[in-house]
Order: C-alpha cells, then structure tokens, then sequence
C-alpha cells in the first residue's frame, strides 16, 4: 500500500485508507481506529501522495518528508504533534533544512508529525512505494 492509498479528511481527525469504491464517494477506513466512514464528493479529501512542502529551491513530496523523518529516527516515533511550537520548527529544519518559513506553518508541521507517527504505528515503513512503481511502469513500456 503506498500513500496514494492514504487519505486525509477535512473536519476528521487522523488518516484514512482507500478501502472501496462507491457511486457518490468512497469507503475509507481510520488509521485510528479502523472505523469505515462513508466520504462523499462534498468532503474535502486530500491523497497523501499529492501533497508537497514548500522549500526555498523547489517542493518536496511528502513520501521524502517522511522517508528524511525516518532515517533521522531509525523507523521509529518522531517527536509529538503536541510539542511547542519551537521544537516543532526546531526538528523541521533538522530534516529538512531548507523548508520555506514563510509557507509552511507549524500547523503543517504538526499534522506531517501526527501523520508519520500514525503510519508508524500501522506498519507504514516504506514511503517511496508509489514511486517505485512508477518507474517500474514506465520501464515495462
């Protein structure tokens, strides 16, 4: 399963898998708590696949983000969602240096750390998958 797979959800609290697809929407099923939810064309969905960060030379896929956190902690938890403001930037800028400031809040932070401590925490380890298999893809051709 690769991030393309993986959802966030507007106004829900948490990641969601993909898990079926319906004729007004789709069935998604918490990372949390493994509870299916009904989503609906009216939710605002975002794939983890396609969200980037903002740096000063170019935007970085999340998958990186997360791959750079997990070399930094070994495959394991990073710091809270929950710590200070100041920590949070603190560690940003450990893993990725040169993230653009004025862009990327520490709201952003927060949810990218809630995020990777989830997938974690669910067995999630191999952030580039999606990528791999498009390069497999494009090979075959």
């Amino acid at each position: 399963m690769g991030l393309d797979k993986i959802l966030a959800i507007s106004g829900k609290p948490g990641l969601y898998e993909l898990t079926a697809q319906t004729r007004g929407g789709f069935v998604a099923k918490s990372l949390m708590d493994g509870k299916k939810i009904a989503v609906n064309m009216r939710h605002n969905v975002s794939i983890l696949s396609e969200i980037a960060i903002y740096t000063y030379i170019e935007e970085i896929p999340l998958g990186e983000v997360f791959e750079k956190i997990k070399e930094k902690e070994n495959g394991e938890e990073t710091i809270s969602h929950k710590s200070s403001k100041k920590e949070l930037e603190n560690y940003f800028s450990e893993v990725l240096p040169d993230y653009d400031e004025d862009r990327v809040y520490a709201s952003d932070m927060k949810k990218i750390f809630q995020w990777y401590n989830i997938l974690i925490n669910n067995g999630f380890t191999d952030f580039s998958k999606e990528e791999k298999a498009e390069k497999n893809k494009d090979e075959e051709e």
